[in-house]
């Protein structure tokens, strides 16, 4: 199994009465009000050394993801900080998870600079190409919710193509139209870097991904027992199209906290996960999901939300255990997190974990801690799952004299 460590890179200082004040920490939460950005410089600061401090202790990869108008993960551009990790790290995948395409006009953009990305890091970049939540998508970047996945699709289409046609050649699509398409430079995994699909439960994209060969890899916050029927669902969809039900096709995010004891975990750890889950997940339900967004396949088959669900309204009132109980969860001592790790990777069948290690509010020394305790104690123990059974198809291709280039400043 591979571990990549996942970032939301949220903002740490909101109000402790925000969820009261605020209607809404996406879209509309008053920047004026609330973000000072001299703090922001030093959590800016704070969170490329921890994914740096990640791929240094040899977890298997590093995550960034793309959201806009909100103070729950300050990364309107993850290219951005990738391109600092890509130069600042060894060996580690740079995972963008990923650039939503239907947001790029043109979209050719997102091949030029993850191509940049995969060259910079001498060939360590997964592409993820996320549709995007509806929050970022139609409320904050106006795309109409009808067209958002057609525009999605053609998008991809120019992509993978640019990245894998060697010649000048020309798109005459319905949203983007360019006479001459001749990215340079093109990335150095041939014939392109691995493809990976963030999504949130939509029916199509299960189909998507199993078409195309793309690994699926399912965000949301409920924690691995809910999102077992989300993964049941794509696992029956890949066996009814007959493609092969390699593990390594899913992956699945979910937050760890680890200390010497349960006792200590939930003393260091508690305050944390509720400012995450009561103000960074604090969302109007106007904004989960404008009308259009969610298909009519996806409503037929009762997905929740992937933020917005009226399940949310609880999390107001959970505490330490029961967050570990419904699986949001997976914290504890050394063992309970090792052992309830691999539980969840083989009820959710994924091959691919993306390991959520600062959560909310959570200061920079003590996600330092959490990141070592976890990548020497319980990284170890799980990291092999699978490997003996199943070709992992969806993984990087470095080359192995550029993806260690030494960076020195002279």
């Amino acid at each position: 199994m591979k571990v990549c460590m996942f970032h939301l890179m949220p903002y740490r200082e909101l109000p402790q009465d925000f969820e009261e004040r605020y209607r809404s920490v996406w879209v509309d939460p008053p920047v004026g009000e609330l973000l000072d950005p001299g703090a922001l410089n030093q959590m800016y600061h704070d969170y490329l050394t921890e994914l740096q401090y990640g791929a240094a202790m040899r977890l298997d990869g590093i995550c960034v993801n793309e959201h806009h108008s909100n103070a729950y993960g300050l990364m309107p551009s993850p290219n951005l900080m990738a391109s600092i990790l890509a130069r600042s790290t060894r060996n580690a995948a740079i995972v963008v998870m990923g650039n939503s395409l239907a947001l790029y006009n043109p979209p050719i953009r997102v091949a030029e600079e993850m191509a940049m990305l995969d060259v910079l890091s001498g060939g360590r970049l997964v592409a993820g190409f996320p549709v995007g939540t509806s929050m970022d998508t139609n409320f904050a970047y106006g795309v109409p919710p009808a067209l958002l996945r057609e525009k999605y699709y053609e998008a991809h289409d120019l992509i993978m193509k640019a990245w894998t046609t060697p010649e000048l050649f020309h798109f005459n699509g319905k949203f983007t139209q360019l006479r001459y398409v001749n990215p340079w430079p093109r990335p150095l995994q041939k014939p392109h870097p691995p493809i990976w699909i963030p999504g949130g439960g939509s029916v199509e994209t299960w189909e998507w991904c199993a078409r195309n060969s793309y690994n699926y890899s399912y965000l949301n916050y409920y924690g691995y027992l809910r999102g077992q029927k989300t993964l049941n669902g794509f696992w029956s969809k890949v066996t009814e199209l007959g493609v092969e039900p390699n593990p390594f096709l899913g992956g699945f995010a979910q937050g760890v906290a680890v200390a010497s004891t349960d006792a200590e975990a939930k003393e260091l750890f508690e305050e944390h996960v509720q400012y995450f889950y009561r103000k960074c997940l604090h969302l109007y339900q106007g904004f989960a999901e404008a009308p259009g967004y969610r298909t009519l396949k996806t409503w037929q088959y009762g997905s929740a939300p992937q933020l917005g669900d009226k399940a949310t309204q609880y999390w107001k009132e959970f505490g330490w255990e029961e967050f570990l109980k419904t699986g949001m969860i997976v914290g504890g001592s050394v063992d309970r997190v090792t052992t309830t790790l691999i539980e969840a990777a083989k009820s959710l069948r994924v091959g691919h974990m993306m390991i959520g290690l600062q959560f909310g509010s959570a200061p920079h020394a003590l996600t330092m801690q959490n990141i070592k305790l976890f990548a020497e104690k319980v990284y170890p123990e799980i990291k092999g799952l699978y490997e003996d059974e199943w070709e992992d198809k969806w993984w990087i291709k470095p080359d192995p004299v550029l993806a260690q280039r030494e960076v020195s400043p002279t």
